[in-house]
């Protein structure tokens, strides 16, 4: 009987060798597969954070737009708070005692009272900074006044107050700040 090269056995060197490369093609893709699991968790944990930074912006504009959608009406009612205090100041002193002008003082009193709790109820309130430290974030100044007796700096007078709604500026206060006097002994 003769033999064909099909019916001769492997030897058992060669068979060795087979599985060593299929172990190390094996470790190779297992490698290639951890790799691009861990690119794919990667791109999944920066989407999920994309997604949750988008939540959050879009909760952030939702709350903005309820707590500032009065801000231009609001702006347009500063105006008529403005007039109801220049009618009161026009008026003569002691004319809330006068049996003429009393009632009407007491209306436009109550008229702009109500008027600043309504503004107050919607998260606008005054800026009064009489005596306060002037900051350019919510003062405007209009002038200058030497003051030796108020520290550099402090609101002495409010030509016109301010207002703000929620945590924003709608309007500046309009102020005069004092400054240090100027020393005429300098020069001698």
């Amino acid at each position: 009987m003769t033999t064909q090269a099909n019916d001769i056995p492997e030897n058992d060197a060669d068979h060795g060798e087979t599985d060593a490369s299929e172990a190390v093609d094996l470790t190779a893709r297992l490698e290639l597969a951890e790799a691009e699991a861990a690119d794919l968790k990667d791109k999944l944990l920066r989407a999920v954070a994309e997604a949750e930074n988008v939540r959050r912006r879009a909760q952030k504009e939702l709350e903005d737009g309820r707590k500032y959608a009065i801000t231009g009406f609001a702006r347009d009612l500063l105006a008529v708070a403005d007039n109801l205090g220049r009618a009161l100041d026009a008026l003569p002193e002691g004319a809330e005692n006068d049996p003429q002008f009393g009632a009407l003082v007491q209306g436009v009193q109550l008229t702009g009272r109500e008027l600043a709790n309504v503004l107050e109820r919607h998260g606008v309130k005054e800026v009064r900074p009489h005596g306060e430290k002037f900051d350019h974030n919510l003062h405007q100044a209009m002038f200058e006044v030497e003051d030796a007796e108020q520290p550099h700096g402090t609101v002495n007078q409010v030509l016109q107050v301010g207002y703000t709604i929620g945590d924003r500026l709608l309007r500046p206060a309009m102020v005069g700040v004092t400054k240090a006097p100027v020393s005429t002994d300098a020069g001698k």
